[in-house]
């Protein structure tokens, strides 16, 4: 007998965008009003909001959701308990360098962990594509991870605020972006469905 196990079910349209940015512009908008502890409080209830909408929809929380859960709840934490707002502020380099260590770890060891991730969605894409692809992520991150380091030492909250909602998302985007080519270049199908055949002549 076959396995007739149904494949997991996504997230995807709003509700994954609700789930992955919905946190964040609750603390800005927090922030709009009240303070830098208030909004990370904030930030801390939303983030469990998105995981138990994810768990509603699907019945299950990505990995990648829980890692930046924890990572809320340690550096939220701190921040409130010792009112000390630079262990929010240091989160998102800590996230962006565990994310390069882990791909060029990755590509020490001969595993590419983008593909694992991400190789049912982009079809097609050789080897040579991926190595490329997870070099210029880990390559990115370290310097997202910089930036966040030099705004919020060297500006005000407002400045790195700004910059963690808006500027941070519209790097990884337009980055995500810019990649397109070489994955075209090395093999990406835009169209993974096969145009229906032509019937012949009748017989």
């Amino acid at each position: 007998m076959t396995d007739q196990t149904p494949p997991r079910r996504q997230l995807e349209g709003w509700p994954k965008l609700a789930v992955d940015f919905g946190p964040l512009l609750v603390m800005f908008a927090t922030y709009a009003r009240f303070d830098i502890f208030v909004a990370t409080a904030a930030f801390m209830v939303a983030t469990a909001a998105a995981m138990a909408f994810s768990w509603a929809l699907t019945r299950r929380i990505p990995a990648m959701t829980w890692f930046s859960a924890i990572l809320v709840g340690v550096f939220g934490g701190l921040t409130l308990w010792l009112k000390d707002e630079t262990f929010i502020k240091v989160k998102p380099t800590i996230i962006y360098l565990i994310f390069s260590a882990v791909l060029f770890f990755g590509l020490y060891r001969g595993n590419n962990y983008l593909k694992s991730l991400f190789g049912s969605a982009f079809h097609g894409v050789s080897e040579r594509g991926w190595q490329l692809l997870t070099w210029r992520w880990a390559i990115f991150f370290l310097v997202v991870a910089a930036m966040n380091e030099a705004i919020w030492r060297l500006f005000s909250t407002d400045i790195w605020m700004h910059f963690k909602v808006w500027g941070d998302t519209l790097l990884t985007f337009l980055f995500a972006l810019a990649q397109m080519p070489m994955l075209m270049r090395h093999g990406l199908k835009l169209e993974d469905k096969a145009k229906p055949e032509k019937p012949g002549p009748e017989m």
